[in-house]
């Protein structure tokens, strides 16, 4: 079972008998206190993954107003002698509450979740670099109908980050992380339609690529599979499991049907790149929708109740917004196959 080691540095005027009991009621490891300087004491637990958030809540409500307050939560490979894990179940049934009947499992803590997400929406040199580099490799791929390289294209590409990110600012009703997913979303796909564009109003595009002609071609099932790859994803970051999303990255990827797209737009065949917008509106819609949905059933929410109820009003508009815009899409697939 994966552990996590939280440090709590907090000035000697404070009180910590109260934090202590406190503690002691969750289902930890173990727990150390020490005097680590002449101003500052050192308070160490060890906990498994799944009951890291409570403690890390706690201990935000407690001193987040004191000065020279810092938490640190650290990943733990391993401790000697191994951890008995049954007392700690027992207890986590007993004194920690669960949110959601329908969740899946003990996910990892809101500010973890957030630092393993929030990075995919800044806009970076890295980024810009990385999806340019993926839409050339994307690009030969389909044209020479090279399928390994066209799954090399989507592990490189970033764009599944900041839909996640995005899927994560809705459910917490985070207005800065929600324009920065935004921008570095829509930055994302401009980066990829324009260099494929180009490509296309260069090079003579054979319509009748395979790899090509497979995102064009859009129905139902592409729907169901982009929902069930971004509810994976999401989950894959709520417990733990970031590794995880490679493969959801190949199952509901963003940058063929982006760079498919752009081709056809440069060569002049509209109507064909009218199914590749199709496949990558889909993908969008469901990967959103899935990821708020999933984020929800999880559990995930902000700390304070006055931020949770800007945060349920948020997702609630997103769920409707992504539906609708689902439902309109699926009708449209429905017009175009009869």
């Amino acid at each position: 079972m994966a552990l996590r080691l939280i440090e709590l540095y907090i000035p000697k005027s404070e009180d910590l008998t109260y934090l202590r009991e406190r503690i002691n009621e969750q289902p930890v490891h173990s727990v150390w206190h020490e005097d680590i300087s002449d101003n500052y004491n050192l308070m160490k637990v060890l906990v498994d993954t799944g009951y890291s958030g409570p403690i890390l809540d706690l201990l935000e409500k407690s001193y987040s107003s004191v000065k020279g307050f810092r938490v640190v939560l650290l990943p733990v490979e391993a401790t000697i002698p191994r951890i008995t894990t049954k007392k700690t179940e027992d207890a986590g049934q007993n004194n920690v509450k669960t949110k959601s009947k329908f969740k899946i499992g003990r996910g990892i803590g809101r500010e973890e979740l957030y630092a393993d997400i929030a990075s995919g929406a800044k806009l970076t040199g890295f980024f810009v670099f990385l999806v340019i580099l993926s839409t050339l490799v994307a690009s030969i791929g389909i044209l020479k109908n090279n399928v390994a390289v066209i799954i090399g294209a989507m592990v490189i590409a970033p764009l599944i980050g900041p839909n996640v990110s995005l899927s994560l600012a809705t459910t917490l009703g985070d207005g800065e992380l929600l324009k920065s997913s935004i921008k570095t979303n829509i930055t994302g796909l401009f980066l990829s339609l324009l260099p494929s564009a180009l490509i296309g109003v260069v090079l003579h595009i054979n319509t009748n690529i395979p790899e090509l002609v497979s995102r064009t071609n859009v129905d139902s099932a592409d729907i169901i599979l982009a929902l069930a790859s971004g509810c994976a994803g999401a989950l894959s970051f709520t417990m733990g499991l970031p590794s995880a999303i490679i493969g959801v990255m190949v199952a509901v990827a963003l940058l063929p049907p982006a760079v498919t797209l752009g081709l056809l737009l440069g060569s002049g065949h509209i109507h064909l790149a009218f199914g590749s917008f199709l496949l990558l509106s889909i993908n969008i819609i469901c990967i959103n929708l899935s990821g708020v949905t999933t984020f929800l059933v999880q559990g995930v929410r902000p700390l304070t109740w006055w931020e949770s109820t800007k945060a349920k009003k948020a997702a609630k508009y997103a769920i409707a917004f992504w539906t609708i815009l689902l439902i309109l899409l699926f009708l449209l697939i429905y017009i175009v196959e009869s």
